[in-house]
């Protein structure tokens, strides 16, 4: 193979150029800040906003089908959804025939009349949430 002094100038200018790349390409890497793990403000939010609900009865002992309200609020979940009481029965919980919408504050209230007596295990859920476990005892 014999090279020629042009071919020799291509070589040298194609060789300064790519390390001239291989220099810029290294500065810029270290120009680059590095990944972070910090969450970002929209994560704080969906943190902030994690679905939850409250719950307290307005009395913890009533008479059989004597009417009570449970209220309380709601985070993270849409305005106009329902929320609906459910009661534990032989370790499962059961869905009453008693439910609200959760108002553009989050609030809701929910008239509620039992027949079972005895102390009943009870909770309010919005789809996949649920409130904590909260007792009402029926006369």
């Amino acid at each position: 193979m014999i090279v020629t002094k042009r071919h020799s100038l291509r070589i040298v200018a194609v060789g300064a150029l790519s390390a001239a790349c291989v220099a810029l390409a290294g500065t810029a890497m270290a120009a680059t800040p590095a990944a972070h793990t910090t969450p970002t403000p929209a994560a704080h939010q969906a943190a902030a906003l994690k679905a939850g609900i409250t719950a307290k009865p307005s009395a913890s002992s009533v008479g059989a089908w004597q009417l009570f309200r449970v209220t309380g609020n709601t985070t993270g979940l849409k305005a106009g959804s329902t929320v609906t009481l459910q009661q534990k029965r032989n370790g499962k919980w059961v869905s009453l025939p008693a439910s609200a919408p959760i108002s553009r504050n989050g609030s809701y209230s929910l008239g509620v009349k039992l027949g079972l007596k005895g102390k009943n295990d009870l909770r309010i859920i919005s789809g996949t949430t649920a409130s904590a476990v909260f007792n009402v005892t029926v006369r």
